[in-house]
């Protein structure tokens, strides 16, 4: 095989013009694989080289390089040497675009429509440099040097960091003198009381229908959370009968609640 080098774009292309139109002229079968495996390890070091390119994004240079060794093989198999183009050409976005769609569709920690990765590309760099003179750069400014609509500046906007994700441990700006703030401790805890929404609005229209006494009773303990002993002193009735008013009314709204009853 010849492999002597010629001037070429890229320092690491090997000179495989006339392997190629043998291996366009040769049937299936053992010749043609050794030859095409031949041209494949011609052109790997600079698969390798195009893959190194993305190294410290995220996934391994291992990976990468796999990436990209899968996507020369399918531009060995593709390029036709008929059409006159140099396999450089060819190769060279082949591969490139096979490691870009393996970061589109593997290393993003959230799911973003490609749409949306797309246009994160074209308003990043732009954000970046208008970002260096100290000002947050509006979606004006951005729509004006990328010719993109403000509502798709935005949109590309929202996916800037959308590519890695935030450990919950990440210390944020200090707070008071001696306070270490995480992203954790700026995070909701979950509300046990919406637990209780669909049973408080079951009930409400059925303690609304009760004798004042009843509802008065009612609120004393469960939202004032008085005793039966300070109840019937605040009615002026009897503990024990403030026990049996609880007791009834407590069995009859469970019941017509459970019931469907209105």
């Amino acid at each position: 095989m010849s492999v002597t080098r010629r001037r070429h774009r890229h320092h690491d292309a090997p000179d495989t013009t006339a392997d190629f139109r043998r291996l366009a002229a040769l049937p299936g079968g053992p010749e043609h694989d050794a030859l095409r495996d031949r041209v494949v390890c011609a052109w790997l070091p600079m698969a390798h080289r195009l893959a190194a390119r993305y190294r410290n994004r995220g996934e391994s240079l291992d990976d990468l390089r796999q990436v990209a060794a899968l996507a020369l093989v399918k531009a060995v198999d593709g390029f036709d040497p008929g059409r006159g183009g140099a396999f450089e050409s060819y190769a060279v976005p082949t591969i490139t675009g096979e490691v870009r769609r393996h970061f589109r569709d593997h290393a993003w920690m959230l799911r973003v429509p490609r749409r949306t990765q797309e246009l994160r590309g074209r308003v990043r760099g732009v954000y970046r440099e208008l970002a260096q003179s100290g000002a947050e750069p509006s979606a004006e400014a951005i729509a004006a040097r990328t010719d993109l609509r403000t509502d798709e500046v935005r949109e590309g906007l929202s996916a800037l960091h959308a590519y890695a994700a935030l450990s919950l441990d990440a210390e944020l700006a200090p707070g008071a003198p001696g306070e270490r703030l995480t992203l954790a401790d700026t995070l909701g805890a979950p509300d046990r009381e919406l637990d209780t929404v669909v049973d408080r609005e079951a009930v409400r229209p059925l303690i609304e229908e009760l004798p004042e006494r009843e509802r008065r009773i009612l609120y004393l303990r469960f939202f004032r959370g008085m005793t039966q002993t300070r109840i019937a002193e605040e009615c002026g009735i009897s503990q024990m009968h403030v026990s049996r008013l609880l007791t009834e009314t407590c069995s009859r709204i469970r019941h017509r609640a459970l019931s469907g009853a209105g």
